[in-house]
């Protein structure tokens, strides 16, 4: 049974206007850097999840124990296999202001072929895969996270990985649309060719 295909972008409930979701993302304690984004002016009409999805996101921004890298790295592969045009379009931009190369970026659409990802790498993206295939991350693969990020990080990374599927979730079901002005898939402008509908460990 496949996947059910999801919004497309700009066709689901209308985003608060620009000013209204910066007010309310003021009031509400959202920072103005994410309330002014079509992900925030959507989710800003219910201020109390608006606020709590901020908070859980920009705790794991800080990158206090999970590494920018490593948690970027997650996030993409996360926004490639389902085919979320708006997590890997932002995030493309993010992960590059936090140093990650374009080559690696690009290597986690297949990882195990990308010979710029080291062990760690290939933990992190493992869990993921494995976290998205519906059966949850194996004893081993924790226990490789563990030892290979410390266990704050191997936290955090599970964290995150909920986190951002959670987003892309979201982001798909309700077909938020990307910023303005600003060109989807980049760098090549094309997203998987299974549209995300297959995924990791499903066959």
């Amino acid at each position: 049974m496949s996947d059910p295909a999801p919004t497309a972008p700009g066709s689901g409930p209308p985003l608060l206007a620009a000013e209204a979701a910066l007010e309310i993302g003021r009031d509400s304690g959202v920072p103005r850097q994410l309330a002014e984004l079509n992900f925030f002016r959507l989710l800003l009409r219910r201020p109390r999840t608006a606020k709590a999805m901020s908070d859980l996101l920009v705790s794991l921004l800080a990158g206090e124990a999970l590494g920018h890298r490593h948690r970027e790295l997650a996030i993409m592969r996360i926004g490639w296999v389902t085919a979320s045009a708006y997590e890997w379009t932002q995030h493309w931009r993010i992960a590059g202001q936090f140093g990650v190369p374009e080559t690696d970026l690009l290597g986690v659409r297949d990882w195990p072929g990308h010979a710029g990802f080291d062990a760690a790498d290939r933990a992190v993206l493992r869990a993921v895969d494995e976290a998205m295939g519906g059966a949850g991350i194996s004893t081993a693969t924790w226990a490789e996270c563990d030892e290979r990020l410390g266990t704050d990080a191997a936290i955090e990374l599970v964290v995150a990985i909920g986190a951002w599927l959670m987003a892309s979730i979201y982001l798909r079901a309700t077909g938020v649309p990307l910023e303005e002005g600003v060109d989807a898939w980049p760098p090549t402008g094309s997203g998987p060719p299974d549209a995300g509908r297959k995924r990791p460990g499903r066959g």
